[in-house]
């Protein structure tokens, strides 16, 4: 393993746009994995555009809105050039904060756009995505209707979350598709087998969540166990529930012996590990405060040699991960994973 830069950007799927190697998501700024700060969600997201972070990734139903007027009123104070929104649409919430399902239709498709334009005090998104596939509408509508707003000016370009490779090719059939969005990471590697190919076929880039499997691939919990705060998107999660954490934290343990030995955290080996998948994907890291954006910052130094790889992968099998990714119910909206 040895410290060496790293390209600080890279092009998006075949044509796209040049976005940072790295890209900011910004869903837990907005209570999805318990208790936040705006004050330094905000300061996370200057000191990311600051660092050369463009590419900060939000969702419309993030905090019911509170994500998209966090990232606005941070985002007025910096260039809009400085910047490339990646916004996702059409979950449907309850006053509870329970999901009830996507919609893809293409009069929903307009309206979400126009909220999130206002909400984030933009006149354009640069790459617009469903955040799954509506089951009861074809992707050739959804996708017709963003191209529609592509040609008004509205979105710079299309991109997709969660679908599988049919879906993809039909997608990208109607209208180029820049990236998909789908978890990616060392213990999360069903992508590889058809989707990937599919994607790289296409000339489709993949921004890649999860790459530390919400906090499961760093120290966060080695000492503590289970999350506690019962609006902890993860207290859901079958992998962090019970003995199938229990078993996942054994594997982290593993990777933490690597991590010592050559001076970094678990959290970077995690994401140099994906970086070195190829400079078409595109890690989307998590970072809510200025402390863990900049050790995010600082995987993209580490350079991990082909025999480093190779005792990574062996330490944590993706095989050997325990419980599904989702619970059940999400796990069922997956089109990716059907």
């Amino acid at each position: 393993m040895t410290n060496s830069p790293h390209s600080p950007s890279t092009t998006l799927g075949h044509g796209g746009p040049r976005v940072s190697r790295i890209g900011l998501g910004a869903m837990g700024m907005s209570g999805m994995y318990g208790a936040t700060d705006d004050r330094e969600s905000t300061a996370t997201l200057h000191a990311a555009i600051d660092a050369g972070i463009t590419l900060i990734d939000t969702g419309d139903f993030y905090g019911a809105g509170h994500n998209e007027l966090l990232i606005g009123k941070a985002i007025a104070e910096r260039a809009r050039e400085d910047v490339l929104l990646s916004v996702k649409f059409g979950a449907l919430r309850g006053p509870d904060g329970s999901f009830a399902g996507f919609d893809g239709r293409p009069a929903a498709v307009r309206n979400s756009l126009t909220y999130s334009l206002t909400r984030l005090g933009v006149d354009h998104i640069d790459i617009y995505r469903p955040a799954r596939l509506d089951p009861d509408v074809p992707i050739e509508d959804t996708v017709g209707a963003i191209a529609d707003l592509v040609e008004a000016g509205y979105v710079r370009h299309i991109g997709l979350s969660e679908v599988g490779a049919d879906t993809l090719r039909r997608a990208a059939a109607v209208h180029p598709i820049v990236d998909l969005q789908i978890e990616y990471s060392l213990i999360t590697r069903g992508i590889e087998d058809e989707i990937l190919p599919v994607a790289r076929e296409l000339g489709v880039g993949i921004t890649a969540y999860g790459v530390l499997s919400r906090g499961l691939l760093s120290d966060t919990f080695r000492a503590g166990g289970a999350p506690a705060d019962a609006a902890d998107f993860r207290t859901h999660s079958p992998r962090f529930q019970g003995e199938n954490l229990t078993r996942n934290l054994r594997l982290v343990d593993a990777l933490a012996d690597i991590a010592a030995a050559h001076g970094v955290s678990v959290a970077q080996l995690a994401i140099a590990w994906a970086l070195s998948r190829g400079t078409d994907i595109v890690p989307v890291i998590g970072a809510r405060t200025r402390a863990r954006l900049t050790e995010t910052l600082d995987a993209l130094a580490v350079s991990l040699t082909p025999a480093e790889l190779a005792d990574l992968e062996a330490a944590a099998p993706a095989a050997s991960v325990a419980g599904d990714r989702y619970a059940p119910a999400q796990m069922a909206a997956l089109d990716s994973e059907r």
